[in-house]
């Protein structure tokens, strides 16, 4: 088996491919790899491959015990952000809204929004400690 080392893939369940492909490439920075809508699609953005499955794609099939796969939930993508307040503001001026406000932690700042089908992502502006060994290790970014 052929796998990039450096990319890691996450499968979301979406109830409409096309629209999650928009979703993604339009507001946050992915490029689509392939499209077999309506079943199936995935997109990258940096080293992450974001699989978008539909209903009609083989990891919509239901489950031996008759349990339907679907979006929605809490696990989620994390995409670093340089400017969180930036990036609301952009996504909010599309059109788009939130789960929640903006939080504030020791790590950071962080903020939830759906795609289409309801499945979260997180952006998180890193509250980078200028004197800390692990802050040259973080990286650079710019936007969602």
């Amino acid at each position: 088996m052929t796998q990039d080392a450096n990319t890691v893939n996450v499968r979301y369940m979406v109830d409409d491919v096309a629209a999650a492909v928009n979703f993604y490439t339009k507001h946050l920075g992915f490029a689509v790899l392939t499209n077999f809508e309506p079943a199936f699609a995935d997109v990258k953005r940096g080293n992450l491959r974001l699989l978008l499955s539909g209903r009609t794609s083989s990891a919509g099939r239901p489950m031996p015990d008759g349990r339907q796969p679907g979006p929605g939930g809490w696990n989620r993508i994390h995409l670093l952000v340089d400017d969180i307040d930036a990036e609301v503001a952009r996504l909010c001026e599309a059109g788009l809204s939130f789960r929640n406000d903006v939080v504030s932690g020791p790590g950071g700042k962080q903020i939830l929004i759906d795609d289409p089908s309801g499945n979260p992502i997180e952006l998180f502006e890193p509250a980078i400690d200028t004197t800390s060994p692990r802050a040259e290790s973080l990286p650079k970014t710019k936007g969602a």
